[in-house]
This record gives structure tokens, sequence and C-alpha cells, in this order.
């Protein structure tokens, strides 16, 4: 006879030796575990699994795995634990780092920002006291310096434009450029906002720049002098000459940058160039590093009716975002509607994509070029209470297709490339060309090819609208009266009545 502590010990025996099946059967119907102390229940166990378990043929499913591409979910305390990571590193560099001096928690903490924030996107910066209280004055008057506006692309500090009338222009330096050293400081470590520090300045003071020509792979060294710029941003509107445009005419002007009097300028310029009889348009936007997007939007308006969405901009929380930027309101000036072209190249960045990818997407204009730079993202300056600040990256901006630029830019519908060379001499025309009649001469005589493939579609698009028929004004409908000695109609009998014969005609 077995005594209950042979049948526990059995019991027991049997579950190690059935494994992970019989536990996950069992698991469903165990019984509530007896309370500490209680003895083994007297009811006998069984020296064999129940036989609905060992004949069952479908044997228990063991539980869903998660699937492996489901994000984990950091567990609650895991902030906690990285601060300690931090706080961690932070104590071991102050006890063994040896230039004790270097060391400090301010120190410590404002690289772990810049780190940071760099990380992200080239947009994101951490702006050190200093620099912060530099970059807002050099807001309040940006007109002094060398002409130039950078960015990083692709971890490099790169030239994105050259004011044509500005030093660096006169010196040579290209959009496109990468910076390798400002005077005597290297820019491998060096963000935007410390490189415009840089560059910046008074007018007089000289400035020494050494770039890289990725074109020609050349490293070239710049001297130049700082000056007092001049805030035009159209430049060089003109009728093309018949050597280019044939017996059409198609004007052009460039917009260098958007400020606050671009799209009164380029206004004032196109009524000169209607007046003229202008048929078609080219808008020049290569080299150009954006602006305000208030005169990006305005400068659509131009072309655009108003009211018309030209980009929306869109963060991580909907209820935040900002409502679309529409074109503005005409004021019952006529709408221009002759065919256009826009030409943007790999200098053309942020406003100047939003223009052009805005007429693009409404097919209003035809691009012309190489894919701009693909900066079209917003940036917020949040001020910090040790008086410095961070640029911080808080939205991205969408054409009106809903179409990102950031990281992309805008794709031309004609693609047309210039060499290095070839943008040289063009740079060097913009720097020293003539006026008036001489320069649409001299620039139908440049071999510009994107300026050349945009006026050929250009002229396309006014041949192909020369084979459609005018419309002509409707004429009045003329008035019906009666001949002379004509009767009027008789009405018409009953069904069943005879037809009246015809009255006879008066004498």
């Amino acid at each position: 006879m077995q005594t209950p502590r042979m049948r526990s010990f059995l019991a027991l025996s049997l579950c190690l030796l059935a494994g992970s099946p019989l536990r996950a059967v069992t698991s469903a119907v165990t019984p509530p575990a007896p309370a500490p102390g209680t003895p083994p229940p007297a009811a006998p166990v069984p020296a064999k699994p129940p036989a609905q378990v060992k004949d069952d043929p479908a044997p228990p499913k063991p539980a869903a795995e998660k699937p492996k591409d489901a994000p984990v979910k950091p567990p609650p305390n895991d902030a906690y634990r990285q601060m300690e990571l931090l706080t961690r590193a932070m104590e071991t560099i102050r006890q063994s780092y040896v230039n004790e001096s270097q060391i400090t928690y301010e120190a410590l903490v404002e690289g772990a920002l810049e780190g940071m924030l760099r990380k992200l996107d080239p947009h994101c910066e951490y702006m050190g006291k200093s620099l912060f209280e530099d970059m807002r004055r050099e807001q309040a008057d940006e007109s002094e310096g060398v002409g130039i506006s950078v960015a990083l692309r692709e971890g490099t500090l790169t030239i994105v434009s050259v004011r044509e009338d500005g030093p660096a222009a006169h010196a040579g330096v290209l959009a496109g450029d990468q910076m390798v050293r400002i005077n005597d400081v290297l820019t491998d470590s060096v963000g935007v906002a410390e490189a415009i520090q840089l560059l910046s300045g008074k007018a007089g003071e000289s400035l020494k720049l050494t770039i890289r020509r990725p074109g020609t792979k050349q490293f070239l060294e710049f001297n130049m002098v700082r000056e007092t710029l001049s805030e035009t941003s159209v430049h060089d509107a003109m009728l093309f000459t018949p050597k280019l445009a044939g017996e059409y005419k198609i004007g052009y002007a460039r917009v260098s940058e958007f400020t606050q009097a671009t799209a009164d300028d380029l206004s004032d310029a196109l009524d000169n160039l209607e007046k003229q009889g202008m048929q078609a348009f080219v808008l020049d936007m290569r080299n150009n590093p954006g602006g305000l997007l208030d005169s990006a939007v305005a400068v659509c308006g131009e072309f655009l009716p108003e009211g018309t969405v030209v980009v929306t901009t869109e963060g991580r929380i909907a209820s935040q975002n900002p409502p679309p930027y529409r074109t503005p309101s005409r004021e019952g000036k006529k709408p221009r509607r002759y065919p256009m072209a826009v030409l943007i190249n790999h200098a053309s960045a942020s406003a100047a994509e939003i223009t052009a990818g805005a007429l693009q997407d409404l097919k209003r204009a035809i691009v012309v070029g190489t894919t701009s730079f693909g900066k079209g993202s917003v940036q917020s300056i949040i001020p910090m209470k040790n008086g410095a600040a961070m640029r911080l990256t808080i939205a991205k901006y969408y054409t009106p297709s809903h179409r990102t630029i950031h990281e992309h830019g805008v794709e031309p519908n004609i693609v047309s490339v210039l060499s290095t060379e070839e943008e040289i001499r063009v740079a060097k025309w913009r720097v020293n060309h003539s006026t008036g009649e001489a320069a649409a001469i001299e620039i139908a005589n440049l071999g510009d090819k994107q300026i050349e493939r945009a006026v050929d579609a250009l002229k396309g698009a006014l041949v192909f609208e020369s084979f459609k028929p005018k419309e002509e004004a409707p004429k009045p409908a003329p008035v019906k009266t009666p001949p002379p000695n004509v009767p009027k109609a008789l009405p018409m009998p009953p069904a069943s009545a005879p037809a009246p014969t015809a009255a006879p005609k008066s004498e």
C-alpha cells in the first residue's frame, strides 16, 4: 500500500518526466495551491497522465510569440538608466581626463548637447551664449560680409550660394565648393552657426578662405575683404535677343534670394517686360539659397490665382500645424498666363525649392536644370536658461501635391547639367556684365546650356499654342423679324377639325 509521501514523490517524478507539454496542459487546470504548512491532499495521484491528454491528437499550441519586427517598448525606467550612463561617463571623464581645466560640468554638458543635436540632422545645432548673441546681431544687420551662405551637406560644410555682387564672387568662389578652412580654423567640427560667425565681420576686415572644389578636386585659397552688400534680389530683367529666342519675345529675370522687396521688385520687372510684348518668361533661381517664406509665396502669387495653396507645414503634432500658405490677393491686377520656365540647380535651396516645387506641381511652369539642394525643413530657435539656444527641426514643408523636398530636392522636368568650366564662365559673367541690350547680347553668346534648354521648351509651347484655333468673341444673336407681306402662322386646329384655308392677301 502506497503512503501519501510515496504518492507525492511519484507525482513529482511524473511531472518532471512529462516536460513542458504536460505543464502547458496542466497549467490550465491546476487547482489552487494549498496554504503553506498544509499537508498534501489524500486523493490518490494517477500513475499515468490522464487519458484525454495521452490520446488527444492535437497537442495544445504554445503561446504565440511576438513578431520580431514589432518595436520593443522600452521599460519605464529606461530614461533613468540612460541618464545614469551619461552621469557615470561624465564622472569618469572628470576623474581621469588629463587636462583638468577642460572638464568642468558646464563644458561637458555643452559638449554633450552639441553632439546630441548634431546627430539628429545637419540643420540642428547647439549655439553657445556668445554664438547666440552674434546670430541675433547678424539678423538685425545682414548687410556686411563676403556674400556666402553655407549649409552642412553629407557632413561637409558646403557653400550653397555666392552673391555675384559680393567679395567671394569677385574672388572666384563657386556654389558647391566645400569649405576646408576659414582663416586658421579647420571646418571639420564647425557647425553652420559657427561658420557664419567666422565668415561675418565688419566692412574692411580681411578673410582667408580655403576650399575644395569637387568638380576638379582642387584645393584653392582665396583672400577677400568684407564689404557692405546691397539688398537687391531681382537682377537682369530683359528680353532675349532673336539669336536666342527667334521670332518670339521671351523675357528673363533672376532672383538671387527672397527678401521683403523681392515680390514687388519682380512684379515691376514683369510689368515692364509685358509692356514690351513679352510672350513667355524664364525665372532663374539657380544658386538661390532661399530666404523669407512669405516672399516666396508672394512670388508664386504673380503666376497663380489668388488663394492657391503653395506650401503646407507639418510637424509631429497635427493640432499645432499652421494653416496652409496661400497666394495673396492680386488686388484687381490682370493675371499672368503666359508660358514660363524655372531654372534651378544643386545650389537652389529652401524658399527657392518651395517656389519651383509649387509651380511644377500646379502645372504652371516647366522646371529646367538639375535637382535642387533638398532643404525643406523648419527650424526653431529655442532659447535656454544659460543664455544659449538650440536650433531644432520641428516640421517639414510640403508642396501642393504633398511632396516633401527635404533631403530629396526638386527634380526638374528637363535635366540640363553644366560642367565646372561652364559654371565658372556663367559665374564670371554675373560678376562682370553689361546692362540693357548689351547684357542680352552677352547672355545670347554665353553658351549657358540651361538657359538655352529653357528657351527651347518655351518656344515649343508657343508653337503649340499657335496651332490652337483662336477664340472669337461671340456675335450677338440676330433679331428675327417676319418678312413683309407674310401673314403670321395660324394656330394649329384640333385633330378632329378640318384645316382652315389661308386668308387671301390684301392688296
